[in-house]
């Protein structure tokens, strides 16, 4: 395995500004914390940064970080931020390691092979669960799983507790009942039978319904209207005799 290496300087400004000034010398803010040590504002070189995000273990990489005056310390990236635009790298956290002590670590999962659920039952294959959480020593910390899942048929799954562990040296933290894989039915669409669609054609449509309650509403009220007329037409009553 390669040795990877991250220079950083002390940094003595915090802030929008100086952030920005700092970027543009190919270097990008961070901070080194953990251990037994105080926090480190430093500036570190951006282009080692990525280089140890893209290496085999990614993040989960151990490296040394060789710091003003020559000193050197065992340290891992523990989060780090980017440009949503332009994935330029803004910040980068750095987190101490002691080889000595275990630590927790989340280590993807890959599959392997094509399930016979899909292949000989015509079911679909679903990632569910892409990474797992273990307790181990910096020096014991896998790239990654790979899972055999070519067994896989219609209505199983492959939970956590199915990844292979060496016990002596990893300890499970993820529920070991958690879905990493599983084949489900392809759900197809109910086609309406003959006699339903027949059915549709034969029933009133709604709209028609509607119009034809609406024009009788209309006519009755035309018809209501005229007794009101007649009634007015009357003659007044004076003294209980007609005018």
């Amino acid at each position: 395995m390669q040795k990877l290496v991250l220079e950083g300087t002390d940094r003595k400004t915090r802030g929008t500004g100086p952030a920005r000034r700092i970027r543009l010398t190919g270097m990008v803010p961070a901070v080194l914390y953990g251990g037994k040590g105080e926090s480190v504002s430093l500036a570190v070189n951006a282009k080692q940064v990525a280089k140890i995000l893209r290496s085999e273990s990614g993040h989960n990489s151990i490296f040394t970080m060789q710091l003003t005056g020559g000193k050197e310390e065992q340290a891992m990236v523990k989060d780090w931020q980017v440009d949503p635009v332009t994935g330029a790298l803004l910040h980068v956290d750095l987190f101490r390691v002691a080889m000595d002590v275990r630590m927790r670590v989340k280590i993807p999962v890959h599959p392997v092979g094509e399930p016979q659920g899909v292949k000989m039952q015509g079911g679909v294959f679903e990632i569910v669960t892409r990474e797992i959480e273990i307790e181990c020593l910096p020096t014991d910390i896998p790239e990654e799983f790979k899972v055999d899942v070519t067994e896989l048929l219609i209505g199983k799954q492959i939970r956590a507790s199915d990844v292979a562990l060496d016990p002596n040296k990893l300890k499970l933290l993820t529920d070991p009942q958690r879905v990493l894989f599983h084949v489900v039915t392809l759900k197809a669409e109910v086609e309406p039978t003959a006699e339903a669609a027949a059915t549709t054609e034969a029933a009133p449509a709604e709209p028609e319904v509607i119009k034809k309650g609406k024009k009788e509403l209309e006519e009755g009220e035309e018809g209501a209207a005229e007794p009101k007329a007649e009634k007015a037409e009357k003659p007044e009553k004076k003294g209980g005799k007609e005018k």
